[in-house]
């Protein structure tokens, strides 16, 4: 199962093709740290988090985990332990909250870009997350929170996703 990211505002999986927003910069193949890119590639997708408080455990076959007040995503280039993974948010780590006012992160699936062996400065925090108005995001994929709720449906761990 591929998940396709067909031009700047259509995500496709299997029959049903939802409306997205990409990065405020468009698509690169050269994606850097803060560019508002969203970046070109054949990648492989984290587990689905989700605010529980929010929205009770979705129907999916990835695995679901709760946001909690501390999580956070490190974005910070110069901290090669943590660069571009999930962690406890302190004061010496720089880091995306995922616990967040807003709703944007309700439901966030992290993309695999950058992850294994992150490279500074390549880019971080590449999620699939809710968007209500279709605004460009800082790199992500934004979706309506009814689409997103078919699309991991339709998932699972093996899906990839094709941005191009």
């Amino acid at each position: 199962m591929t998940i396709y990211i067909k031009n700047k505002y259509r995500l496709q999986v299997d029959d049903f093709t939802f409306k997205c927003c990409i990065g405020k910069n468009g698509l690169s193949k050269k994606k850097r740290e803060g560019d508002k890119k969203t970046p070109i590639g054949h990648f492989s997708i984290e587990n689905l988090y989700y605010r529980s408080d929010r929205i009770k455990k979705p129907h999916t076959k990835l695995r679901c985990i709760k946001i909690k007040k501390k999580m956070g995503w490190c974005d910070d280039p110069l901290n090669q332990k943590n660069y571009n993974k999930l962690v406890l948010i302190n004061k010496e780590t720089k880091c995306e909250k995922l616990y967040r006012k807003d709703h944007k992160y309700d439901l966030i699936i992290p993309i695999k870009y950058n992850y294994l062996k992150p490279i500074k400065f390549k880019g971080s925090c590449i999620f699939i997350h809710l968007t209500n108005n279709y605004k460009a995001t800082a790199g992500c994929i934004g979706l309506k929170k009814k689409d997103f709720l078919i699309m991991i449906k339709l998932i699972n761990k093996k899906t990839k996703i094709q941005i191009n």
